[in-house]
């Protein structure tokens, strides 16, 4: 969600893009075990993608889209891309990285991001450092960070999000809440590469490591920041989009007939009925990550059997918001496996959304790190805050959504972006049903 969100998606590679497409198969949660948090079980239908990729496209139709990445994903790093990385690590960190060639220079794709791309560059192996430069480190590009603009075209992210985030990222680093950062640029950044592995999807839900992302989580939401305090982020955002979405006008015929689909919903007084919902849905305002996703936790190398083994990544989203957003947007990145090589990129499973014994689970070890809650208020505020997370998990989908339409647009990421925002909207009224 989408490294990232995303950094939403997720995964990496530089194709122009310009629309994605759908899922579906019909699975009901066990009626004991999988019930999900609001009562009734959850009714999805999802299709099975094939590891082979059918030019008819994940829905059944004629889709151009599938056809064209039927291949899988490009894999390639373009010369390019090689050029500039090359100058960037040259210039920023100095050291052995001035003596080697371009020719010598070793840069491959890291999967990881939906809106950024990742590169690991590293010194040759026969080349060691001079001094306090790292032999390896993570290239992030950015992508199509979402930002306001006239209401007659889609921009990207400006300078001020960019110097915020960078603000954000070195006081993580400060806190050894992140990597750290060796050199900021227009395009990107050059972060500290860190031995370890992103999380897979289906790790979310392992208790030990459940209880820490709630614990990691609790510990972001109880920083002092120095960024605006009013939690502007999220319907703002949403507004932005969907006055985006409004005129946004799609050239590819598999794009036109996936977005008159998603019209028929009537997106804008649907976003009516979600902001009168949460205005009625009580969520304290605390600095949130706002893309808890499996893409953006590292499992650190060495620390398999520690109770610190994993760090938060990619803050670009990151700011003061409503803490339920946090915990619903995580639990909705329970369903999405972005790893799959085949199109549209990513698998659904419905049936994965924690259900209300996985969220007492995290919720009871977040309110464990932050401490404080009397014993005979535990069972009113756990209860109070299932409530809170399954309804701004609501927002997770609605905001995705629409996020991922405009990606469609816009990335030069492979992803089927059209297929997602589908799915997530999708979601989002069958979950309605239950939790509001």
């Amino acid at each position: 969600l989408p490294t990232t969100h995303c950094s939403r998606v997720r995964t990496d590679l530089s194709r122009v893009s310009d629309g994605a497409g759908s899922a579906g198969r019909c699975v009901e949660d066990d009626a004991h075990s999988d019930r999900p948090a609001g009562g009734e079980s959850l009714m999805v239908a999802e299709e099975r993608h094939p590891r082979s990729a059918s030019p008819r496209g994940v829905n059944g139709d004629d889709d151009s889209e599938a056809e064209s990445h039927q291949d899988g994903r490009n894999v390639a790093v373009d010369p390019d891309t090689r050029r500039r990385a090359f100058s960037w690590c040259r210039d920023f960190l100095s050291g052995s990285w001035k003596a080697i060639s371009v020719n010598d220079f070793q840069i491959k794709i890291v999967s990881g991001g939906l809106s950024n791309l990742l590169y690991m560059c590293s010194l040759p192996d026969d080349v060691e450092p001079t001094g306090v430069e790292p032999r390896r480190v993570l290239l992030r590009i950015y992508g199509a960070i979402l930002q306001v603009g006239h209401p007659d075209h889609i921009t990207i992210r400006g300078v001020d999000s960019i110097v915020l985030e960078s603000v954000m990222f070195a006081i993580l680093a400060e806190r050894e809440l992140g990597p750290r950062l060796y050199g900021i640029f227009p395009e990107g950044r050059l972060e500290q590469y860190l031995p370890s592995d992103r999380l897979r999807t289906e790790q979310l839900g392992f208790p030990e490591i459940s209880a820490e992302i709630a614990s990691k989580m609790a510990r972001f939401h109880g920083m002092e920041m120095p960024f605006n305090k009013e939690p502007k982020w999220l319907f703002g955002t949403i507004d932005r989009y969907m006055e985006q979405v409004k005129t946004i006008k799609f050239v590819r015929e598999a794009h036109i007939k996936k977005f008159n689909k998603l019209i028929k919903y009537d997106l804008p007084a649907e976003l009516e009925n979600l902001r009168s919902l949460l205005t009625a849905t009580p969520s304290p305002v605390v600095f949130c990550h706002n893309d808890v996703q499996e893409g953006n936790i590292l499992m650190l190398d060495g620390r398999e059997n520690s109770s610190d083994k994993l760090m938060l990544i990619d803050f670009e989203y990151s700011s003061y918001n409503y803490r339920g957003f946090d915990f619903g947007n995580h639990f909705c990145e329970w369903i999405y496996d972005y790893t799959y090589d085949q199109w549209p990129f990513y698998k659904a499973k419905v049936e994965n959304y924690p259900n209300r014994q996985q969220q007492l689970h995290f919720i009871r070890h977040y309110l464990s790190e932050r401490r404080g809650v009397a014993p005979a208020d535990q069972a009113r505020i756990e209860e109070d805050m299932i409530t809170e997370a399954n309804r701004f998990a609501l927002a997770s989908h609605f905001l995705w959504g629409l996020w991922s339409i405009i990606q469609a647009k816009i990335s030069k990421i492979e992803f089927g972006y059209m297929d997602y925002a589908q799915h997530r909207f999708d979601t989002y009224f069958k979950q309605k049903k239950l939790f509001s």
